[in-house]
């Protein structure tokens, strides 16, 4: 039987001179070594083979595409815009793992992947085509596909299959939790607006000097510097009136004057409009 050897850490007592400590005694033991984990490492291999195939695949497919595109326009746009064809199924495939457990969501980026293949392998293929290799760029064109096709076996090695009721279960629990998530931005702009609210109310009601800028009543307007009392409503007004009336009483200030209009008149009255009755009264 296989053995491993490990240090193990004790506390012992120890004395020197009649006076006891507990200190640290260190020693080495033989433990039974546990058998090979073959899966693991099989499972292991296939992930770093798919890795490698990924990378070659995106190296050839960027050089050949690179190389058809700067064509038409200077290498380096052409090399960078080469990078896209093979990194698009690459991200496919990347959300369609992270969608493992959700087949509805899993589908649409399993087939874009597909899809951006597809142009990726053409793109490779027309590259060998024009340069009047076109054997070449068949296989050329072929490396994509064993690449996401080495991914594609590298998932299911890692995947999990769930059965029918287990993935209904899942996806409860998953709703739940997102539905979760999902408050807290909502919370946080709920918060946000009330507070804009709030800040709006206590400028409309609020007089840091004398208590109140509300203009309907007796007082100053913080904003106009006039001490006369505004005069009493009697039944609907107009902009243009409330805007004369306002400026009569000594509020000259644009925001204290729209306050004013949006408390007798109209509550919907733009300052664009206060402005102009304000500059022609």
């Amino acid at each position: 039987m296989k053995t491993r050897r490990i240090e193990r850490t004790r506390l012992v007592p120890h004395t020197v001179d009649g006076e006891t400590e507990m200190v640290l005694d260190t020693e080495v033991i033989k433990v039974p070594a546990p058998p090979a984990d073959w899966d693991q490492r099989i499972r292991t291999a296939v992930t770093i083979g798919a890795v490698i195939l990924v990378t070659v695949s995106i190296t050839w497919t960027t050089a050949s595409v690179g190389a058809l595109l700067a064509m038409s326009t200077i290498a380096v746009v052409a090399y960078a815009a080469g990078v896209a064809f093979d990194a698009s199924w690459i991200i496919c495939m990347c959300a369609e793992w992270l969608f493992r457990y959700d087949p509805q969501r899993a589908a649409l980026p399993r087939k874009a992947g597909h899809w951006a293949l597809a142009a990726s392998m053409a793109a490779v293929f027309a590259h060998g085509y024009l340069s009047g290799e076109w054997i070449v760029g068949a296989v050329g064109a072929s490396v994509s596909a064993l690449a996401k096709g080495g991914w594609m076996i590298a998932m299911r090695v890692h995947s999990r299959p769930l059965d029918a009721r287990t993935q209904q279960w899942v996806t409860k629990r998953r709703a739940a939790v997102d539905g979760q998530l999902a408050m807290i931005p909502i919370r946080r702009e709920l918060q946000r607006g009330q507070a804009l609210v709030e800040a709006e109310q206590r400028a409309l009601t609020s007089d840091p000097d004398h208590g109140s800028a509300d203009p309907d009543r007796s007082g100053s307007d913080p904003q106009s510097g006039s001490a006369g009392p505004l005069p009493t409503l009697n039944g609907p007004m107009t902009v243009k009136d409330a805007v004369r009336i306002a400026k009569d009483s000594g509020i000259t200030e644009p925001d204290a004057v729209l306050r004013y209009v949006h408390k007798v008149a109209d509550a919907n009255a733009k300052q664009d409009t206060v402005a102009r009755y304000l500059r022609g009264a």
